[in-house]
């Protein structure tokens, strides 16, 4: 077996950023679906988050790449010309609906009651309800309010969803239904043959251990390189079956042992991931952004420990409700508090912290035009720093 591929933390950091596409140049105009499929690629998959504190989590990996574009592009790309489909990766998330063959196997999962077995006992309680509801989306798209017997929450489900709304959700873990989305982030259900082209669904399911293996193949595309655990992250697989499916990438030459500066645990390269010597970003990111979805990884790799803190006491908050990581050059260099003011037009920057060791300087400058950006993208005509904290707040206000 050769040796593992050395790699200082500054170029893990670079071939990581890279595979996300921040090596790509933003385009020139305007951004067009071309430009969507394109991030699509680099990353794979959009989570999806109903909180709209600045604006919904689906449509700021692509702002982060692009920068500012038609937010409703994404809508029609998704939900009217159904290219991209909602399913249960990572978490509910957006992906190209050409990948619904790979994800035949989680939802045999889920029908078993391997997965989501809280589901499984609501639908072996409740079959007549289940396949009434099934019925009716048979015969039109429809939310769940507009069931004609939608059932009013129970106490025996916490998040207060209507028994209806819960039947549907089963329905779509087992993939007899699928989801589009109304004005106002409201879930609309349809039957998967009315969103999945006939084309797509000819083909034939990849075995549960084939499927794991490209998604494996593919998050470590996303990632460029990665510990184990970061790949199973990535599509959220299960554990014990995914790390042996990591060892038989290797075997297969898929992916390459490699060892990087800093890192406490061995690392994974994907052959074909590029290494650029430098990586010019300047991104606000979203909290649900891959670059920092996983904990442990951002630590590792950006010295970054981050963690959203929407349900944090705001007494033990330290960086505010709703925190934008900022990106500049290869560094996760601060950490901004803002959310959208829409009655008045306004990005109110609540809060900024410049990371130790930081040029603030640099980070301001930078900071200041992915503001300008993020404003525009987010419908407001400015952004305001009045009553801003952090150790960047003099500087960014000023």
């Amino acid at each position: 077996m050769s040796r593992p591929i050395a790699l200082s933390a500054a170029a893990a950091r670079r071939i990581a950023l890279a595979a996300q596409g921040f090596a790509d140049p933003r385009p020139s105009g305007r951004v067009d679906r071309r430009h969507l499929r394109r991030v699509m690629r680099r990353v794979g998959l959009l989570q999806l988050d109903s909180i709209p504190v600045v604006m919904r989590a689906q449509y700021m990996p692509l702002f982060s790449r692009l920068g500012p574009y038609d937010a409703g592009l994404l809508d029609r790309v998704a939900y009217a010309d159904d290219e991209w489909f909602e399913t249960w990766r990572h978490e509910a998330s957006l992906m190209p609906v050409e990948d619904e063959p790979l994800l035949r196997w989680a939802k045999e999962r889920a029908r078993n009651g391997e997965d989501a077995p809280h589901l499984r006992r609501f639908a072996s309680g409740n079959r007549r309800y289940v396949a009434d509801v099934l019925a009716q989306a048979r015969e039109r798209p429809l939310a769940a309010r507009e069931l004609t017997n939608p059932r009013p929450r129970s106490g025996e489900w916490w998040d207060g969803r209507s028994i209806g709304a819960v039947a549907l959700e089963w329905l779509f873990r087992i993939g007899e239904v699928g989801v589009r989305r109304r004005p106002g982030f409201v879930k609309e259900y349809d039957i998967l043959e009315r969103i999945v082209p006939p084309d797509i669904r000819a083909l034939p399911a990849q075995s549960e251990a084939d499927a794991q293996r490209e998604l494996l193949a593919r998050a470590a595309e996303h990632l460029g390189v990665a510990a184990v655990a970061d790949l199973v992250d990535y599509y959220r697989l299960p554990k014990r079956a995914a790390r042996a499916r990591v060892e038989e990438l290797l075997e297969d030459g898929r992916l390459a042992a490699a060892e990087v500066e800093g890192w406490n645990r061995p690392a994974l390269l994907h052959p074909d991931a590029a290494a650029p010597r430098r990586i010019d970003a300047c991104a606000l990111l979203s909290p649900f952004d891959p670059v920092v979805w996983f904990r442990d990884r951002a630590r590792r790799l950006f010295a970054f420990d981050y963690k959203i803190e929407i349900y944090t006491p705001a007494a033990k908050r330290q960086h505010g409700y709703y925190v934008l990581p900022f990106l500049c050059g290869d560094r996760l260099a601060a950490r901004v508090d803002a959310k959208t003011d829409r009655r008045a037009g306004t990005l109110r920057v609540l809060a900024a912290h410049g990371e130790a060791g930081i040029n603030e300087g640099a980070v301001v400058d930078g900071l200041r035009t992915a503001l300008d950006d993020l404003a525009r993208f987010a419908g407001a005509d400015k952004w305001e720093a009045d009553g801003i904290r952090g150790n960047l707040a003099r500087r960014l206000a000023r």
